[in-house]
């Protein structure tokens, strides 16, 4: 059996692999947490469970959207290895896909909220083995602005954050940067009111978070439901001061948001966000532009294998 890597050049950038009963992992080299021998690893165990593995590295911003846009993309498997951002990627090229493959995640990058969500295996003999399992469960997630969010999309200082938060120091620092920043930002910064609607019912606040998925900036539980759930909530805060930010914060740590004082979490289908001057917005941790934000809910999935 012959089990290869494949870095595309840019003159072939175009081309996807057609072998139905493989597997093909993209990974971006550039990105924190990627390690070449972690992937070579799982590789191998796939292909002692007998299939066959192909490692495409990407060269460019975008790419592995390009690819699982791409109709001519036929494999069994799709396993990204990377962050929260690039799984979003991935799932923003199968809208385009008519018959995408089912997804796998090998968590590298900055954040790993979905490894989280799903139980992941970290080694890469378990990641290998998961696999080949080929258990899997319906993956769901919202759309903002017709753009699908498999965690969270949201409005107000966390997106501030996301959109501040140098690239170097976020390769460097990690999830570290992301204090820092929201460390600089927080003292000096004046919020504006957002008015959000949930299913035609109004709520003020000053922050607003869709969740889909129960955990938030990492083991933090915001809301009842996983990713593998159907259905969306709304996380509005009446005030992200820093006094109130603070105690936000803890109640966070202690897995009592939902019971803080000016704090509101409700399930919706469909909702909007606005603000009378544009607010920062965020999408899965990268940054998405600002208000207004129309967010609903879908019954589209795509199968993802988990332990």
């Amino acid at each position: 059996m012959r089990v290869f890597w494949w870095s595309a050049p840019a003159s072939t950038r175009h081309v996807v692999p057609d072998i139905p009963d493989a597997v093909l992992i993209m990974a971006n080299p550039t990105s924190g947490g990627y390690k070449a021998e972690f992937l070579d690893s799982v590789r191998t165990r796939l292909e002692d469970h007998g299939y066959r593995t192909m490692i495409r590295l990407t060269r460019h911003a975008g790419e592995i959207g390009d690819v699982c846009s791409n109709p001519s993309l036929r494999v069994k498997t799709l396993v990204v290895a990377g962050g929260d951002g690039s799984i979003n990627e991935a799932l923003t090229g199968f809208q385009n896909h008519p018959d995408p493959p089912q997804l796998a995640v090998v968590p590298f990058g900055t954040a790993n909220v979905l490894a989280l969500e799903l139980g992941l295996p970290r080694t890469p003999r378990s990641i290998a083995d998961m696999i080949a399992r080929q258990k899997t469960k319906p993956l769901h997630y919202g759309m903002a602005n017709g753009h699908p969010f498999v965690l969270m999309a949201s409005a107000g200082f966390d997106a501030e954050v996301v959109h501040a938060v140098p690239l170097a120091l976020k390769r460097k620092l990690g999830k570290l940067a992301y204090v820092i920043t929201a460390l600089r930002l927080g003292f000096k910064r004046e919020a504006t009111p957002l008015e959000i609607s949930l299913d035609g019912k109004t709520f003020q606040g000053k922050f607003a978070v869709a969740s889909n998925a129960r955990h938030y900036g990492g083991p933090f539980v915001i809301c009842p439901n996983g990713a593998t759930d159907p259905g969306l909530h709304m996380l509005v805060l009446e005030k992200d001061d820093p006094w109130s930010s603070l105690c936000y914060g803890i109640a966070l740590l202690r897995g009592r948001i939902h019971k803080a004082r000016g704090a509101h979490i409700k399930p919706f289908s469909t909702a909007t966000i606005t603000s009378p001057t544009h607010v920062a917005a965020q999408v899965d941790g990268d940054p998405f532009g600002a208000t207004p934000l129309d967010i609903r809910q879908t019954h589209k999935t795509v199968p993802v294998l988990v332990p």
